[in-house]
């Protein structure tokens, strides 16, 4: 059975795209930690990051790095926090949040649940 990320790649779900490649999609969490949370996901199907061939694993980082610097110029903070957990959805994806303290990278916290009005302003805000 397909992913929900995987419903997400193939338009069978909506989301708030953040940048698009050939082999991978970012967009902004829908229970985000803070504003402007956004994952990085792999178009190919793999549960578990460390098992994504090696030349694929880097090019999905430096795609990452990319929308991190995006996200960073657009939503005001210290820094972007990178966490990889992998036990909420069975498909590898990296977690870009903007933080200014570690506990903006406690995944323990309650969510965020943002309006869609919120989320389309975030989302204009990081995409221009």
């Amino acid at each position: 059975m397909a992913s929900i990320f995987t419903k997400i790649i193939n338009g069978e779900i909506p989301c708030y795209k953040i940048a698009e490649s050939d082999k991978f999609l970012a967009f902004l969490d829908i229970n985000p930690l803070v504003k402007g949370h956004t994952l990085v996901i792999p178009k190919q199907e793999v549960d578990y990051i460390f098992d994504i061939e090696d030349s694929a694993l880097a090019e999905m980082m430096l795609f990452a790095k990319r929308v991190a610097l995006k996200v960073e110029k657009a939503i005001p903070c210290k820094r972007i926090g990178v966490s990889i957990i992998g036990l909420e959805v069975p498909h590898a994806h990296i977690h870009l949040v903007p933080m200014d303290s570690a506990n903006d990278l406690n995944f323990t916290q309650p969510k965020l649940s943002l309006s869609k009005e919120e989320m389309e302003e975030v989302h204009k805000k990081i995409t221009g």
